[in-house]
């Protein structure tokens, strides 16, 4: 038997090797002082929300990216979020669903009015529909606020990834 361990040799390597390779091609985490999330912490006024989803984004969004007072740029984003059937029971009955949810995005320059940062989000989770009127409708309000929360998080981490361009 071998006494090899991966978990180790991994830890130990890892750490020798990757921070001279992370610091050779100009890597900085995004959330150290002066990273490129520091660009847009406190510094974005997000959209008044309009609905559920609109409530849940802007929450998302505003607790990853604080809530500014004197703002810099405004984030305006739209939410397309689509119910689709995906089980259906020998009975012809529907006994799961997926949402769908796409939400774009584009962050403005208030001084100039341009758009620096713009993009689209998509991703889907699901929910049964066996149980009682209720529990579906629980159930679908909860697959809801899961959706919005993992598209608010892809959308701030394009938006931190792109803001790397942006003025400090």
């Amino acid at each position: 038997m071998s006494s090899f361990d991966r978990r180790t040799f991994l830890t130990g390597a890892c750490s020798a090797l990757t921070a001279p390779a992370l610091a050779g091609c100009g890597f900085t985490p995004a959330y150290a002082p002066g990273g490129a999330a520091t660009r847009l912490r406190n510094a974005v006024s997000i959209m008044e929300p309009d609905d559920r989803a609109g409530y849940l984004m802007t929450r998302e969004l505003e607790d990853r990216l604080g809530r500014a007072s004197m703002p810099r740029y405004d984030l305006i984003y739209s939410l397309d979020l689509i119910s689709q059937p995906v089980a259906i029971s020998t009975s012809n009955i529907v006994t799961r669903y997926n949402l769908l949810g796409e939400g774009t995005y584009a962050l403005r320059d208030r001084d100039s009015g341009a758009v620096v940062l713009s993009g689209t989000v998509d991703n889907f989770t699901s929910f049964s529909a066996s149980g009682s009127t209720v529990a579906t409708q629980a159930a679908e309000r909860d697959a809801e606020e899961r959706l919005v929360t993992i598209l608010a998080d892809q959308m701030v981490a394009r938006l931190i990834a792109g803001s790397a361009g942006l003025p400090a």
